[in-house]
């Protein structure tokens, strides 16, 4: 294949792709196959000869289409969405015909030049004040795991990197049971170990106050551990909980301990100022993480971390050897050293192009609906008999459940075989409860709509 037969096959490629956006409606959300049946359909050993493009077409089409779940389709409310607004693919196809890795700074100048101005234009749309800057990760784990080892190293002085953890004090970070699983991750990964990720009690609001995390960290001291980093939960994967954001950043500043907040999905909301009291105090924290790929149509992946000062973060994460260096250019930005990987994608198109082709105007407006259709959805459901509102909606999440956990675990197959939406599950107090999340970028006020007329029709039958 060579760039003539690209100029072909990308024109039948977007053909393709609009047909398929088109038909999505038309497909279970959610691939009504069991494991290894799209392996069984591809040979046991790479080809020898080259094959057709017009081969490997056809193989396409019949067989991945028909085994994907469709993360697009309008009926898509499980997990959080990844979402693919079509200004956002336009300049995911720029990226990838450049080819280009952004390493540093003169490896691309326009990515990283737009990187930096795409983090200013986002952080005055989540009101974030001046003196955050930010950077483009893969996804929020990433972002996470930069914040964690920054929060390590600050705490060790520095010394980690050189020496190692082993006969050092004991680090402690804490959170809620609420925050997502990718915390856990960066605590382990970063050599800190589960034992000291302190899970602090919550209220019954499911959120961490202030003075639970400050009499967390004060027994510790006392213990002779060493508080090391507070890791706050703005809109949990769960049921979407906030921890008490401006209360306990507060206690950090007052016992000195640094903070990051893991708003990978509420983030995206903060464009609408009337939701910014569900994180209010944020100014207050060092470092935040939102990923425009769930909530802003951005394509995954583009997870953005802010930071109130990135000098502690490239302290602990950049290296500069004579190869990467930029002659003459020393306090140049090379983002590479801001986060864990040295390759990077310019991610920074895509949300320079949905920016730009959406306005925050367009993306408030579908933010807002998804939030009001989802209280709709709510309400439709607790109409039914025997549905339980488990918990009430914060922004666009929100769960249900039937009577007894099997029955409801069995209500939730049934919707996924149907095919026409896509829910998934969780637990809440140990009680087994369906997820509602609404969020893709073209789901319609009807397409929402369709999940109660979906679980009332199954409960009838």
């Amino acid at each position: 294949m060579d760039h003539e037969d690209l100029r072909l096959w990308s024109k039948r490629a977007a053909d393709w792709a609009a047909d398929y956006h088109a038909g999505l409606r038309d497909r279970p959300v959610r691939a009504p196959l069991v494991p290894g049946a799209v392996a069984r359909q591809l040979p046991g050993a790479p080809p020898e000869a080259a094959e057709p493009m017009a081969a490997i077409w056809a193989d396409f089409e019949r067989i991945v289409p028909g085994g994907m779940t469709h993360w697009q389709h309008p009926g898509f409310f499980a997990y959080f969405p990844a979402n693919a607004a079509p200004a956002s693919m336009l300049a995911e196809q720029l990226v990838n015909a450049m080819g280009c890795n952004a390493l540093i700074w003169q490896t691309s100048p326009a990515a990283t030049e737009v990187e930096q101005v795409m983090m200013d234009w986002l952080r005055q749309a989540v009101g974030l004040p001046e003196g955050f800057v930010g950077t483009i990760h893969d996804s929020a784990t990433v972002a996470t795991l930069s914040a964690v080892l920054t929060m390590r190293e600050r705490a060790l002085g520095w010394k980690g990197l050189e020496e190692g953890l082993a006969g050092g004090p004991v680090l402690r970070f804490y959170a809620s049971a609420e925050t997502h699983s990718s915390v856990d991750k960066a605590i382990r990964v970063a050599g800190i170990g589960q034992r000291n990720l302190v899970k602090v009690a919550t209220d019954g609001a499911r959120a961490m106050t202030g003075a639970a995390l400050r009499a967390a960290i004060r027994a510790d001291r006392e213990a002779g551990m060493l508080p090391a980093g507070v890791i706050l939960c703005a809109g949990g994967t769960s049921v979407g909980a906030f921890d008490r954001i401006a209360d306990c950043l507060a206690v950090c500043r007052e016992e000195g301990v640094p903070s990051h907040v893991d708003a990978a999905w509420s983030g995206s909301a903060m464009i609408c100022p009337e939701f910014r009291e569900l994180w209010a105090g944020i100014e207050g924290a060092d470092s935040v993480v939102l990923n425009p790929h769930k909530w802003l149509g951005v394509q995954f992946d583009c997870s953005v971390q802010f930071m109130r000062d990135p000098g502690a973060q490239v302290r602990t994460l950049g290296l500069r050897p004579t190869y990467l260096e930029t002659a003459g250019r020393e306090e140049i930005v090379n983002f590479n050293e801001w986060t864990v990987p040295l390759g990077r994608r310019f991610r920074a198109l895509k949300l320079w192009f949905v920016l730009r082709a959406y306005g925050l105007e367009g993306l408030r407006a579908r933010i807002r609906n998804h939030v009001a259709w989802a209280a709709e959805a709510r309400d439709q459901l607790a109409a039914l008999p025997g549905v339980e509102i488990v918990t009430e909606p914060r922004l666009s999440l929100f769960s249900f459940a039937l009577g007894e956990d099997a029955a409801t675990e069995a209500l939730l197959a049934r919707i996924n075989d149907d095919g026409r939406i896509y829910l998934t599950q969780t637990r809440v107090d140990g009680r087994f409860a369906i997820r509602v999340q609404v969020g893709s970028f073209d789901c319609t006020r009807e397409d929402v709509m369709l999940i109660a007329k979906v679980v009332n029709e199954l409960l009838a039958r």
